[in-house]
């Protein structure tokens, strides 16, 4: 046999092509094949002095810049090193104040505050308000909305009024008076708890008395025990001359007493877990100011400091604000008419020394607010924090134009005749007979209430107020009466929408379906009764009933009364900016959390609020609180029942 390198036979050729020309190939076995060349010149210098051979057993690699691989080790693999967290950079204790960013309890969670509001040692994040501004200018009225609007997001708020520790340090000492048909106090089972009625001794333990007299040279308990000691109302007059400036031995007590109501906020503040502390005075100098501001940062530099002065420019709004008085502690039961110009000279004394927010402060880097009658025009400074941004946003919503707000549950459903959780089920029949009696009624309300607003009207053109007069202040006279508009809002479930359909129909009533108006969502537990959940989820159910605010149902979707509240907060800014009546056909949940806004109750009552189906409440916003009423339906009479009497009481069947 021919070799297989062989060229053929010439004769045998018949076509010449270029593979003929090729050399032939010959296999050269690995171990004698050369090196390629270097590709560094270190590389080529040591090929070309003969040290770039090819040798076998592992040595005379070519010489290159490319790293030999190792062979397979036979020792046993060393263990695996994970990462290990480094130091920030220093082991020195941390000495500036933690993030002050957004806390909203239900809505934020962190390690030092896992319920998602303000932690104890987050003190830059807490808030000294301090307000300012001539009697009669809306103060108090403001600061009651702050501490409501704050409160009912779940962060601690209390008012420190100077005037009422004053009046009980110069003798005169009597609560405050509140305003025709007010809003009923929170169910008795759960009392408001940010109401403060104890002295500092009985508060104050003697290794705290002990701190604050190391700490700040002062003993808390004898500063209180020296307010006793002052002039008596026998001795001390309360009238204007009390407020005037050159009275020194009354300028002396004013001092006192503001700054004591100070230190009380302070601890509040700082030892007793509060989040805001509002301090309402007048605070009408620089100097008053500037001597709350150093005593503020000599206790706690951290704390932050926002001054809100309120501004009345409107002859006729400043009138019935002074009007207003006359129903206070200082003037109850004199005179209205001598106890309007004792107030008059009151003020004046006030505006000899009166120094307006503005350049002290600006110079000083302070963060204020300026309001002018009550938001018509609202000036902000250089403001830091989310509380504060908060506040800012709120008091821009702020009218006094007189309206209806109306709350109600939707008429009753197919889950509600069931018993089952969430849904979106179609009326009942008696469901549609409720939102058609619904509509009668709230159309015969909204002529009534027209009726009596220009009654009011004519009845407040008359001043001075003679005795006995008790026609409520702000007498309509921010708005035409015909203009104003009735607005509907329901959810965007059936139920909700179903119960509007008569409102739908008038071109009189503005309707619209707001997402945020949607009942608590259930999560996996929607379309359940409460006992398929007790018997199916014993677990959830017991912790919900341990804590219903709280509590968060499980599952896609599922929500707690905090979520609610979160959302709800828009709503509640639209209610206060909006000028026209309205009327919320909601679902239980959203009827328990506006209704707790309204009323100022306390975190205990808003998740077993009772809001049966069927029951309907009227709220008119006044410069004094809110005017309440309730209604029951009347099923058999197709009308509703006024409840003259009625207090919030805690539900006592689920699922009503």
């Amino acid at each position: 046999m021919a070799a297989q390198n062989e060229p053929p036979p010439l004769e045998s050729i018949t076509h010449i092509s270029e593979h003929h020309f090729a050399k032939p190939y010959t296999r050269i076995p690995a171990e004698n094949r050369l090196a390629p060349p270097p590709k560094t010149s270190l590389g080529r210098a040591l090929h070309a002095v003969g040290m770039g051979g090819s040798l076998h057993n592992g040595f005379g690699h070519a010489l290159s810049d490319t790293p030999l691989g190792s062979a397979p080790s036979t020792a046993p693999s060393s263990p695996r090193l994970y990462p290990v967290r480094q130091n920030s950079g220093s082991a020195t204790p941390r000495v500036r104040p933690p993030a002050t960013t957004l806390n909203i309890p239900g809505m934020t969670r962190s390690r030092i505050s896992p319920d998602g509001k303000i932690a104890q040692r987050d003190v830059g994040a807490k808030l000294v308000v301090i307000m300012v501004g001539l009697p009669a200018r809306g103060k108090s009225y403001i600061t009651k909305k702050i501490q409501r609007y704050l409160s009912w997001q779940q962060h601690e708020t209390r008012i420190f009024n100077v005037g009422n520790r004053r009046r009980v340090a110069a003798g005169s000492s009597q609560g405050p008076v509140s305003g025709p048909n007010s809003p009923p106090a929170s169910p008795p089972a759960s009392p408001q708890k940010h109401e403060r009625t104890a002295s500092i001794a009985q508060v104050i333990d003697p290794p705290t008395q002990a701190a604050h007299i190391l700490l700040n040279g002062i003993d808390p308990v004898a500063e209180q025990n020296e307010l006793t000691k002052l002039p008596s109302a026998e001795t001390m007059d309360q009238s204007a001359n009390f407020f005037d400036p050159k009275n020194m031995k009354a300028k002396q007590l004013r001092e006192q007493v503001a700054m004591s109501t100070l230190d009380e906020l302070l601890e509040f503040l700082l030892n007793q877990g509060g989040s805001v502390g509002i301090l309402d005075a007048t605070n009408s100098t620089v100097e008053r100011r500037q001597v709350l501001f150093n005593r503020i940062k000599e206790r706690e530099p951290k704390l932050g400091i926002l001054f809100i002065e309120s501004v009345c420019e409107d002859e006729k709004l400043l009138e019935a604000n002074m009007r207003l008085k006359l129903h206070g502690p200082d003037y109850k039961d004199k005179d209205p008419n001598s106890s309007l110009a004792d107030f008059k000279k009151r003020v004046a004394a006030y505006e000899s020394a009166y120094v307006p927010l503005g350049d002290y402060e600006e110079k000083n880097n302070m963060q204020y607010i300026k309001m002018i009658d009550v938001g018509r025009k609202v000036i902000h400074y250089q403001l830091q924090g989310f509380l504060t941004g908060g506040i800012a946003s709120y008091l821009s919503t702020f009218n006094l134009s007189p309206r209806q707000i109306w709350i109600t549950r939707h008429g009753k459903s197919e889950d509600n005749q069931s018993g089952r959780l969430g849904g979106d089920s179609d009326l009942t029949e008696e469901g549609r007979n409720y939102g058609t009696v619904l509509y009668n009624f709230i159309s015969k309300k909204r002529t009534e209430w027209e009726t009596d607003q220009r009654n009011r009207i004519r009845k407040a053109s008359a001043l001075p107020p003679k005795p006995g007069d008790q026609t409520p202040p702000y007498p309509e006279l921010l708005g035409d009466l015909d203009s104003k508009n009735f607005c509907v809002w329901t959810s965007m479930l059936k139920r909700s929408q179903e119960t509007a359909i008569d409102f739908e129909e008038d071109e009189n009533y503005d309707v619209k379906n707001w997402e945020m108006l949607n009942e608590i969502h259930a999560g996996k537990f929607e379309g359940m009764t409460y006992e398929d959940i007790r018997q199916k989820f014993p677990e959830e159910y017991a912790k919900r009933s341990k804590d219903k605010l709280n509590y968060i149902y499980p599952g896609v979707g599922g929500e707690g009364y905090l979520q609610v509240i979160s959302r709800l907060r828009d709503m509640v800014r639209e209610l206060e900016r909006i000028k026209d009546h309205v009327l919320i056909i909601g679902h239980r949940s959203v009827a328990r959390v506006l209704m707790a806004y309204f009323m100022d109750l306390t975190r205990d009552d808003i998740a077993d609020l009772d809001v049966p189906l069927g029951l309907l409440f009227s709220i008119e916003p006044k410069p004094y609180g809110i005017e309440f009423h309730a209604y029951r339906y009347n099923e058999e009479e197709f009308w509703f029942d006024e409840l003259v009497d009625y207090k919030p009481q805690k539900e006592t069947v689920k699922g009503n």
